[in-house]
């Protein structure tokens, strides 16, 4: 799936060459009103115009097994008050627990069993207080015979949160053994529960933070160990687990529902926390099936999926990878306006990718650029109707971002829309002109490409609408280096994921055939090239998550990044549906956890 804030990045097609210094259009920008308009949109399903004669590709989706009747029919019982009542029980007895437990380990042990169950959001306050108390314990003095242990939880839990605290800390207990290898702790790291609390911890390393990276490669090298060895199945399935991916890359949601299956297991299972998490969950996910039934109407509505029928209908999909995003509660607006984006997206995408001639594409990006209903007539009609169905949905939401809170936020999201259609453009005429671009032009232009600058801008706003200030807006050019961040590792997950389909359609080469063009090396080397840079960047936006951005901001660059390793993890998790996201939607928006514990 391609999912874009600011976009510079320009190239332009001259004879056989492409110039590095051109826009993809020739004309400039203009300078365009902010307007309130409204159009409603009707079109007949059946008519996609026979505009040109130009050869039409074919993306051979598959029609989504996730109709507007199934979403329609989605029941929970976990609607009413009791229910809610219960929950605000339970979690004042949670919270009390932090008032309760003074042991710093046990404190540190309490929050991350919290956050991992996804109950998290409830105890925020008390998350930052515990954790300001932690970090003013010096190193020296915390928890003595726990040190390996204790001291990778508390790191991992503080780098999580935003707090400055050094790789140093390890430094005491590395030890070289030779040939470049060096141990952690010597007898202390055999225990697995120490083991696997340093290799989580090391995932938050900062680039040239050598010290963590040795952490991690004798870590990953113990766990492989233990799975060769007789040791509990619960054991083998965390290690399994962990190895397949960390924690810190790991969608939350996801990962909150797996661990309220392997916390119930522990020998070591507070009840209370697992009772609360499951009911908390049951609440939140009927949360999530309202905001889905909401989008799922107005997709229908729309009737975009069946004009366009050449393009993905995969609102469902489009509606999870918000949740992954941003899945509390009080956040439903903005998952629903996301999914109505992240849903023209694709078919934007598609447009581009699959069905447009080079020449209908520009006509198209010029018409993003106007932003006028009154100058569509050259335009085919599938291009009209998918111009139509842009701009009345962002105009809405504008007006109503306008109306409700004051802020005029039509000319950023016009900016984005414009940003990623010119991305688009280019990647177009590198496909028509058999371009093949180095590495680095690819990513200089696949990370607006990808959709997500126009997402997290997108999100941002909708998210924050009742503390957006005219600064706030102004500034949001200049969160680049996160943004690039984590487009990035949505763009190599994304490649991992579609090449090979993307490919045999006769789309642009990707990061992998990029670095083999380049280096004349095979497909194995090329994959663990592009694998060692989503672990450098994920090193980079690490340091830019402790940066002083709004905190949502940030949280929500980190959780699109996550996501997208979930999504795309087992093949194309937004074109080809695979097993895993059918479980991951199943578990997360369908089925409701049993409450006994």
């Amino acid at each position: 799936m391609a999912l874009s804030i600011s976009f510079s990045h320009s190239s332009l097609f001259s004879s056989k060459k492409f110039s590095q210094t051109c826009d993809p259009l020739a004309r400039p920008l203009q300078n365009l009103h902010v307007t309130s308009q409204h159009v409603r949109l009707f079109f007949c399903s059946s008519l996609v115009s026979q505009f040109t004669a130009a050869a039409r590709r074919s993306g051979n989706y598959q029609p989504s097994i996730w109709d507007n009747d199934f979403v329609q029919s989605l029941k929970t019982d976990f609607t009413g008050e009791r229910y809610v009542r219960w929950a605000k029980k339970l979690g004042e007895e949670v919270r009390r627990k932090f008032n309760e437990v003074a042991e710093p380990l046990a404190l540190l042990e309490l929050i991350d069993t919290v956050e991992r169950l996804g109950m998290g959001y409830h105890f925020q306050t008390e998350i930052k207080g515990a954790l300001e108390t932690i970090i003013s314990i010096k190193d020296n003095n915390f928890c003595a015979g726990e040190e390996i242990y204790a001291q990778a939880l508390r790191f991992r839990l503080l780098r999580q949160h935003g707090f400055q605290v050094s790789q140093d800390v390890f430094k005491s207990f590395k030890e070289e053994v030779g040939d470049g290898y060096f141990t952690f702790g010597g007898p202390v790291c055999k225990d697995i529960r120490t083991i696997l609390s340093l290799y989580e911890a090391s995932y938050y390393a900062f680039e040239g933070e050598s010290i963590l990276d040795e952490a991690q490669r004798f870590t990953r090298r113990q766990l492989k160990k233990k799975l060769k060895e007789n040791i509990a199945p619960d054991l083998t399935r965390e290690i399994s687990h962990a190895m397949e991916l960390p924690l810190h890359w790991r969608m939350q949601r996801m990962e909150a529902r797996w661990f309220l299956d392997t916390y119930g297991m522990r020998e070591d299972m507070d009840p209370l926390l697992l009772k609360f998490a499951k009911l908390d969950f049951n609440l939140v996910q009927a949360t999530h099936q309202e905001d889905l039934k909401h989008v799922s109407r107005w997709w229908n509505n729309l009737g975009l999926g069946k004009a366009l029928s050449f393009s993905r209908d995969w609102l469902v999909e489009c509606f999870l990878f918000t949740v992954g995003a941003m899945f509390q509660p009080e956040f439903g607006f903005g998952r629903r306006q996301l999914t109505k984006a992240v849903s023209l997206i694709n078919v934007i995408d598609d447009v581009y990718d699959i069905y447009g001639s080079l020449d209908e594409l520009q006509l198209f990006t010029e018409a993003v650029q106007r932003w006028d209903i009154n100058n569509l007539q050259d335009l085919p009609e599938y291009m009209q109707i998918c111009f139509m169905a842009l701009y009345n949905t962002t105009n809405e939401l504008a007006y109503d971002f306008l109306k409700e809170h004051g802020h005029d936020i039509l000319k950023y999201l016009k900016k984005e829309w414009v940003d990623l259609c010119k991305a688009y453009l280019v990647e177009a005429m590198w496909h028509h002109n058999g371009y093949k671009p180095t590495l680095e032009e690819y990513m200089n232009n696949a990370w607006i490409s990808v959709g997500l600058p126009l997402v997290l801008t997108q999100n941002y706003l909708c998210s924050s609408r009742d503390n957006i200030t005219k600064e706030a807006l102004e500034q949001l050019g200049k969160y680049s280096n996160i943004i690039r961040s984590s487009s990035l590792i949505f763009r190599f997950a994304d490649d991992f994921g579609t090449s090979s389909d993307e490919l045999r359609r006769g789309d642009v080469p990707k990061s992998i055939q990029c670095y083999m063009h380049d280096t004349d090396c095979s497909e194995e080397i090329a994959r663990e090239h592009i694998r060692a840079l989503v672990a450098k960047t994920w090193k980079q936006m690490n340091e830019h998550a402790s940066a002083p951005f709004p905190p949502l901001f940030i949280t929500s660059a980190v959780n699109f990044a996550q996501t997208a390793l979930f999504m795309y993890q087992y093949r194309d998790g937004h074109g080809v549906a695979d097993w895993k996201l059918k479980d991951g939607i199943m578990s997360l928006l369908v089925e409701p956890i049993s409450l006994m514990v």
